[in-house]
Parts: C-alpha cells; sequence; structure tokens
C-alpha cells in the first residue's frame, strides 16, 4: 500500500454542506446586494430588473459553456467587464466585494460538519498536507474569505479553483496542477468529494485514491466505483489509518 502524504477535498456538499438551494432566487438576492453596492459607490444604475436579467443570462451562457468545453470562466473578469460596459470603473478591491455581495446570500446556506475542525487538526498533526480542488466560477479570493469565516482557511494552504486555473473536474489537467504543487505522487493522496463523475472518475483517472462522500448512500453507480465509501468527513481517519505509513 501507498504512504499517505495529502488529503484533498472537494469544496460544495463535501467541506462545506449546503443542503437543497433555490438557484435562481438566491441569485436574485446577489444581484439586489451587488446593486445597492453599487448605489452605494455613487454609479448610476439601470433600473434594477435590466441589471439582473442582462448578468443572469451572462452567467447561464457562461456556465453551460463551461459544463462542455471543462474549462472554466472567470466571473470576476465578466463582472469587471459588465460594469466597465456601464461607465463603471472599479478598483480590484471594488471589483471584489462586488463579487463577495454577490456571493453573500449563497455563503449563509453554508454549514460546516460537526467536529471538522478536529478532523482537519488532527490529518495536519499527523503531517498530511491538506488542500482544496474546487469547480467554481465563485472567485478564489471570495471562496477564501468565506473559509476564512468559519475558520477552514489555515487549514487548507493549497486551494486550487478552477476558475483560477480554468480546467474543470473530472479533467486531468486540474488533479494534477495540485499534487504538482505539493510534489507528490497521485498513488500519494487521497481525493474525496460528493460527485461520482466530477470527484471518483476524475481523481481515479490521475491514479489517486478516491473517496466519495455519500450521506444518504443513494450514489451508486456500475463502472464508477470510488475505493472507499464515507457518510460524514469524521470517519476519514479509519480510512487514511489503514494505509501502511498513514
Amino acid at each position: 500500500m501507498p504512504v499517505i502524504k495529502a488529503i484533498l477535498f472537494d469544496l460544495g456538499d463535501t467541506l462545506l454542506d449546503f443542503g437543497p438551494i433555490n438557484t435562481t432566487g438566491l441569485f436574485a438576492r446577489g444581484a439586489r446586494l451587488a446593486y445597492r453596492y453599487l448605489q452605494r459607490l455613487g454609479f448610476h444604475m439601470p433600473p434594477f430588473r435590466d441589471y439582473h436579467r442582462r448578468r443572469l443570462w451572462a452567467i447561464r451562457w457562461h456556465y453551460v459553456k463551461s459544463r462542455i468545453t471543462q474549462r472554466e470562466f472567470d466571473s470576476l473578469g465578466l463582472l469587471a467587464g459588465m460594469e466597465r460596459s456601464m461607465g463603471h470603473l472599479l478598483t480590484p478591491e471594488q471589483t471584489e466585494e462586488l463579487a463577495w455581495q454577490w456571493y453573500r446570500p449563497l455563503g449563509r446556506c453554508a454549514s460546516v460538519e460537526e467536529g471538522l475542525h478536529g478532523v482537519l487538526d488532527g490529518f495536519r498533526k499527523d503531517g498530511l498536507s491538506l488542500g482544496i480542488v474546487s469547480n467554481t466560477f465563485v472567485p478564489g479570493e471570495v471562496l477564501d474569505r468565506h473559509l476564512a469565516e468559519l475558520r477552514l482557511l489555515e487549514y487548507l494552504p493549497l486551494r486550487v479553483y478552477s476558475c483560477d486555473v480554468r480546467y474543470r473536474k473530472p479533467h486531468a489537467r486540474i488533479f494534477q496542477i495540485a499534487l504538482d504543487r505539493l510534489a507528490i505522487r497521485a498513488a500519494e493522496a487521497v481525493f474525496v468529494g460528493d460527485s461520482l463523475f466530477a470527484d471518483v472518475a476524475g481523481a481515479r483517472r490521475v491514479g489517486m485514491i478516491s473517496v466519495l462522500k455519500d450521506p444518504t448512500g443513494a450514489k451508486k453507480h456500475r463502472r464508477i466505483r470510488p475505493n472507499h465509501r464515507v457518510t460524514c468527513l469524521k470517519e476519514l481517519p479509519r480510512i487514511v489509518a489503514s494505509y501502511d505509513g498513514a
């Protein structure tokens, strides 16, 4: 058996549990917060309905395209470009704050599994490298800010977001970027995620040990099978300890 040197996690519904969400409603609430932020900056704004609708269709189009091509889009650049087209010249700091306002309603839906901090702290004390590999068009600066608020950022020094590297899971390149940054072999890394296709199939494609987080036991597939299954992340230490040298 290989020696485990790193544990990498998916973000949404793995490290952070969002549960059932109304994406359309959350987008509308985020649009309202962003709209008010721009008003506070003193910018002339169109009617809210026009502002909201234009951005909704832009995000939908780029999201669908990214799913087909497995190439992520730069939502921060998209936001900044749409504001420039209206004559709104934002500083980089203002653009990041605008993106944060868009994210806030979704961020409020997130919860952290009980005992997660202790699990991560135990892995860190054992000398394991920890990190995130996530498909997301939400800017990395925004996600880092949220992780810091949840006291998780300090445990996860490696963070590979698809919006930064452009590749989306299950593309092998996004996993390889993480492995290269850690300077380890794929067989020395465990990947934990909630998606059979993006997480399990993607991680196994490059040779990583795959763990599926499946709280209800409902995710089954004839061809895509994880090396391990867990219902919660507190079960991970037992799996890691089963490998020699871990």
